[in-house]
């Protein structure tokens, strides 16, 4: 049954990747080549009027206002974002661009892996440290919440001044994105248990520290994967984003943005890059996952 289910999964994900192809071939077929278009009639005439794009002038379907431009610069073909990760990504190269994106990636998954796990320990102890004291968590809480509303890219720059253009630098950035939904749902998760079964651990005269790891712990577990998902693709956004200001040229982020200044000339290589980053975040989200199904043996229908 175990294996019926991931083989639904898989098969899932197969079919969305299908038609979110689609959905971007289909769309290219749809809109015109400058983002206007032509009620009515595929023949281009002056002023402000643009032609649509061609499936949309053989089904009549020039009304439809597409105001995106989708031609191949803007939307290149996947199939030539694909053929373009096994090829060199300048002349004279011998390394094709999938072992450079590789290399890049686990750079990164290593600096969002040491985020994650500084990340979820500081949001862990704060969890501990609200559930047993209401004075920490009024006096303290709206700061942990106020700290999520300061955009990252105001804190990645402050933060390299402050530990230096490393890739610990980089860590503690994406430790900045974990530690919050960390931080509410082991909260939520150490508070979950049932008040017969808090009064039957005092009948047995257990102490805090008994009550926390034989009781708490165990019941928040479902709780705290959920927000470990979350923040396991929130510390891959985090390294990427911090990989900038830091000047680190071996991860994704410096790869991407030095192909966003190429992207006229080869937008390939551009989604090249953004598509191995997403896969970096999912391979850290699947980790995350087969380690909840390690730990956790039964999950609560209300967890989140």
């Amino acid at each position: 049954m175990k294996r019926l289910g991931w083989l639904k999964s898989v098969f899932f994900f197969v079919v969305i990747v299908i038609v979110l192809a689609l959905c971007w071939e289909g769309y290219k077929l749809l809109a015109s080549e400058d983002g206007q278009f032509l009620a009515g009639t595929a023949q281009v005439k002056s002023g402000n009027e643009r032609a649509p794009g061609p499936l949309c002038a053989g089904m009549g379907l020039c009304e439809i206002k597409l105001p995106i431009r989708a031609d191949n610069r803007s939307m290149p073909p996947i199939k030539n974002m694909i053929a373009t990760i096994f090829e060199p990504p300048r002349r004279g190269s011998d390394e094709i661009l999938f072992t450079i994106l590789l290399r890049a990636s686990l750079f990164t998954l290593r600096e969002a892996i040491t985020g994650f796990l500084l990340g979820a320990g500081a949001g862990f102890l704060l969890g501990v440290a609200f559930a047993h004291s209401g004075l920490l968590e009024r006096g303290l809480l709206p700061y942990v919440v106020a700290s999520q509303t300061v955009p990252l890219l105001a804190i990645a720059p402050m933060v390299v001044i402050w530990l230096g253009g490393n890739w610990m630098s980089v860590a503690v950035i994406a430790a900045y994105l974990t530690f919050f939904p960390v931080t509410i749902n082991t909260l939520r998760g150490l508070r979950s248990p049932q008040p017969t079964a808090l009064e039957l651990m005092h009948s047995y005269a257990a102490t805090k520290w008994d009550i926390l790891w034989k009781l708490r712990v165990p019941a928040a577990m479902p709780y705290i994967f959920t927000a470990l998902k979350v923040a396991a693709t929130a510390s891959v956004v985090g390294a990427i984003i911090g990989e900038l200001p830091s000047g680190i040229a071996d991860g994704l982020g410096r790869i991407i943005l030095n192909f966003n200044q190429y992207y006229a000339t080869g937008p390939e290589r551009l989604w090249a890059g953004i598509i191995f980053a997403s896969l970096t975040g999912m391979t850290f989200f699947v980790i995350v996952t087969l380690l909840e199904k390690f730990f956790v043996r039964h999950q609560p229908a209300d967890a989140v």
